[in-house]
């Protein structure tokens, strides 16, 4: 579905991947592993086209889009969800959501999918969204990347400082939507055991580089102490 061929990417002089090559499958879940500072991140904003220079190619289902603006990526069916969040506090959980759908050629509509999932924002259309919690931020920011009715969801550390309760309310969710509503998942995570449970193939990233890839299954301890382990 989505195939990264030979891509590099750079931040100004800085050369944060090299040479990557990568494929996604549709309609699975894709982790993306490996330490603080491997280019994970990097990633998902280089497809999204949001860092200063990349060449290779991006290619989604027989597109290239590495030559293409941000907007037209999310409209070709890319949505992303960035670590932090970044929702707006000062508009309203419709209003944010709606945010999400100037990406979707069928218009700006808060999509049935949100009440299914996440019924406290349905519960919750005209409050700020500054005023809730780091959780329901998190939900919050997953629903305004469905309102663009995309194919494919980039997600960065979706449980990263999120309050425990709530994270396995995340996980399942992020299980669902690729189980329930195919949508393919490309998951940057750093809970290995997460990872393992959520996802069908990994790729492992080490100074910028893909020093792994594969069914998850073969996400072996040894990898993980090799590439991970402190």
């Amino acid at each position: 579905m989505l195939k990264l061929d030979k891509v590099n990417s750079f931040y100004g002089r800085s050369h944060a991947l090299h040479d990557l090559s990568l494929s996604i499958p549709k309609g699975q879940i894709t982790a993306i592993v490996g330490r603080n500072g491997t280019g994970k991140t990097t990633l998902l904003k280089t497809i999204m086209g949001l860092t200063v220079k990349s060449t290779g190619a991006i290619d989604l289902d027989g597109t290239d889009l590495s030559a293409q603006p941000t907007f037209r990526r999310a409209r070709a069916g890319i949505a992303y969800v960035p670590q932090g969040r970044q929702i707006i506090p000062d508009f309203t959980v419709r209003e944010n959501i709606l945010m999400g759908g100037f990406a979707s050629t069928s218009g700006r509509q808060v999509p049935a999918l949100v009440g299914a999932l996440f019924p406290y924002l349905t519960e919750n259309m005209e409050r700020p969204g500054g005023l809730l919690s780091g959780g329901q931020q998190q939900q919050l920011a997953i629903a305004r990347a469905l309102a663009a009715n995309p194919q494919i969801l980039l997600l960065d550390e979706p449980t990263e400082g999120i309050q425990p309760n709530i994270v396995e309310d995340i996980q399942n969710i992020i299980i669902r939507l690729n189980r329930d509503e195919g949508l393919s998942i490309v998951l940057v995570e750093q809970n290995v055991a997460f990872a393992r449970r959520a996802g069908h193939h990994f790729a492992m990233l080490e100074k910028g580089r893909a020093v792994a890839a594969g069914p998850i299954d073969s996400l072996t301890d040894e990898l993980i102490h090799q590439h991970i382990a402190v």
